[in-house]
């Protein structure tokens, strides 16, 4: 299915009857896998139960992090559609089709760290700033970080214009770097792929961290992707930045 069409599905159910039971959104969990041993490679999943069809889902995004490109085979998705499915169906399936992309890279063999999680379930927390410790360690020997994102507007394309008046991009800033002051532009939309769907706004969700032999470090900055989802409520999908930074 093409990504216009994915879209046409999901905004046209908008303007359906009302389902019976009350939808309260489809926010996707989040799970890091882990990085290949030289920090090259990088795989998540997000999983959740879609809003409307009750089908569960699950997909492994597998990026190469110099080039922040997906490698070839992915991403990976498995959607079970049989109602009243279980969620560990979809996930089992996915993990099964990413396997050799999985073990190739012996991805399991090195989760990283999650050095940073903001969750949309912790209401009292910032939704566009993030402070973190790169790995966990006595304070004399930590390295803070910190990330700022600004939202963008735009004006919505294709079918997210006959549903939206304007959809949102972002610009994500690193403010502080190793614990000194720092204006690093990690990214900063010129145009919104259409794989966010229509956005509606933005999460700064987490980080998780690889420090390499070396010394380098990969820097997985994880950002919640909202858009219009099912009958007017709200979707979460992830997404990934990296950061990859000199010893």
């Amino acid at each position: 299915m093409t990504g216009r069409v994915a879209i046409a599905g999901l905004l046209l159910a908008t303007t359906a009857i009302a389902a019976p039971e009350a939808v309260a959104g489809d926010y996707a969990a989040l799970q890091p896998i882990g990085f290949s041993i030289d920090g090259n490679v990088f795989a998540f999943e997000e999983y959740g139960v879609q809003d409307g069809s009750g089908f569960p889902y699950s997909t492994i995004y597998v990026l190469d992090t110099r080039t922040d490109t997906f490698l070839p085979g992915a991403p990976v998705r498995a959607v079970v559609e049989e109602d009243g499915s279980a969620l560990h169906k979809a996930r089992h399936e996915a993990r099964r089709r990413a396997a050799p992309l999985i073990d190739a890279y012996r991805l399991a063999d090195t989760p990283g760290t999650l050095a940073a999680y903001n969750p949309v379930t912790e209401a009292s927390a910032a939704p566009h700033t993030l402070n973190y410790d790169s790995f966990p360690a006595d304070a004399p020997f930590r390295k803070p970080y910190a990330l700022k994102l600004e939202e963008k507007i735009f004006e919505p394309e294709g079918i997210c214009k006959d549903f939206l008046k304007e959809v949102k991009g972002f610009r994500l800033v690193m403010t502080e770097k190793a614990g000194g002051p720092a204006s690093d532009v990690l990214q900063d939309d010129a145009r919104l792929p259409e794989s966010r769907r229509c956005p509606t706004g933005y999460r700064l969700g987490g980080v998780v961290t690889r420090i390499n032999d070396d010394g380098s470090e990969v820097h997985m900055v994880m950002i919640l992707v909202k858009s219009l989802g099912f009958e007017g409520t709200t979707d979460g999908r992830w997404i990934a930045v990296p950061v990859r930074l000199a010893r």
